[in-house]
C-alpha cells in the first residue's frame, strides 16, 4: 500500500544544487531559500527546537551560496537577505558578522536602517 504512504516535503534548501550556479541563479535561490526559511526563523526566535535546526540549515546552505557569487553588488544583496532572516531569529550574532561582510555603502545604509541594533 505505497499509494497512501506519506511523502515527506523537502525544503528547497535540503534539495541538491545540479552543475554550477551563476550569480543571478544563486541569488534567486539565496532569496527562495530566505523566503522559505522565514517562518522556521520566527519559530526559532521562539525556541522551537525543531525549527530552530531548520532555520541554521537554511542559513548555513545560503551561506555557502553567497560565498560562490562573484558579483560585489549580488553578493551584497543575498548577504543582506540572509541578515534580514538571522534579525528574524534573533541570532544576532551571526547578523552583525554578516553585516560586516557587506562592502557596498547603499546596502549597509539599509541594513541599519532596518536593523539598527547592528550599527552597534
Amino acid at each position: 500500500m505505497r499509494w497512501f504512504a506519506r511523502k515527506t516535503l523537502q525544503d528547497i534548501w535540503d534539495e541538491a544544487i545540479e552543475g554550477p550556479l551563476g550569480d543571478i541563479q544563486a541569488a534567486e535561490r539565496i532569496r527562495a531559500i530566505c523566503e522559505a526559511a522565514a517562518p522556521s526563523a520566527a519559530g526559532s526566535a521562539r525556541n522551537d527546537k525543531r525549527e530552530s535546526e531548520r532555520y541554521e540549515r537554511a542559513a548555513k546552505v545560503a551561506m555557502e551560496i553567497a560565498m560562490k557569487i562573484s558579483d560585489g553588488l549580488m553578493r551584497d544583496d543575498a548577504v543582506r537577505r540572509i541578515v534580514d532572516l538571522c534579525m528574524i531569529a534573533n541570532d544576532l550574532k551571526t547578523a552583525q558578522i554578516l553585516f560586516r561582510a557587506i562592502h557596498a555603502g547603499w546596502i549597509r545604509e539599509t541594513v541599519q536602517r532596518d536593523h539598527p541594533t547592528l550599527a552597534q
